[in-house]
């Protein structure tokens, strides 16, 4: 086999081993972003729980002192009935009483209601930071295997691209120029061998009868008509 296509066929596994690690570079630090979002997403569950038990417990407030208003004026009127004159006036402060001791027992019962929804929330509380808790350890796990991952990427990288450094030099300008502008144009892959019996082993197009005979020989760097990338006879 020709030497100069033989750099090439060495350079193109090169450059597919670049491409592969790159894509491993460029997939880790999204991949640990991912983390982080999702141990924020389980702090902010917590946080949101909190807020949810602030508030409920704020509203409790609330009508306790509402009650106690309520519970006055019950008092009030309890104490009016023994300045009341008339039998019409005492039964018109009774009716007056007994609207606010159902008043009263409806807000007894929010009240109740919120110190239920409370003593829930304490609960989802205690769930939601053991939930957090894991999930952040279990990140911090994840985060250090994914960045020690992506250096030992980062290292090969530095030496795969010495490598392709190194074996590009041993090729004419030209040579090297039409190969990297194949590569770019053709998503990374600018030689492959022919596929058996007759095919491109990149776009699959059936390669003519002469030009698999000039394949055999290899007297010269032979471009698929169809996709335009080097071929070679495999040996």
């Amino acid at each position: 086999m020709d030497g100069q296509l033989q750099t090439l066929i060495n350079l193109q596994a090169i450059d597919t081993r670049i491409a592969a690690l790159e894509a491993d570079a460029a997939r880790l630090p999204k991949e640990i972003a991912a983390i982080h979002a999702g141990v924020e997403e389980a702090r902010k569950q917590v946080e949101q729980t909190r807020a949810r038990l602030d508030a409920a417990r704020k509203d409790q407030r609330a009508k306790e002192k509402d009650l106690e208003v309520v519970q006055a004026k019950r008092t009030k009127n309890e104490a009016r009935l023994y300045e009341v004159k008339t039998n019409k006036e005492y039964s018109a402060v009774l009716i007056e009483i007994e609207d606010i001791k159902q008043e009263k027992a409806r807000m007894e019962e929010e009240v109740l209601v919120f110190m239920e929804a409370q003593e829930r929330l304490t609960g989802e509380i205690r769930e939601t930071e053991a939930r957090f808790k894991q999930r952040e350890s279990q990140g911090r796990s994840e985060e250090a295997t994914l960045k020690e991952q992506l250096r030992g990427i980062e290292t090969d990288l530095a030496a795969v691209r010495t490598e392709r450094k190194e074996l590009a030099a041993k090729l004419p300008a030209n040579i090297l120029g039409d190969y990297d502008r194949i590569l770019r144009a053709r998503a990374g892959l600018a030689l492959v061998p022919v596929a058996k019996p007759n095919f491109c082993g990149a776009c699959r197009v059936t390669i003519t009868p002469q030009r698999l005979q000039e394949l055999r020989a290899q007297s010269s760097l032979l471009p698929c008509e169809s996709c335009g990338r080097y071929l070679y006879w495999p040996s």
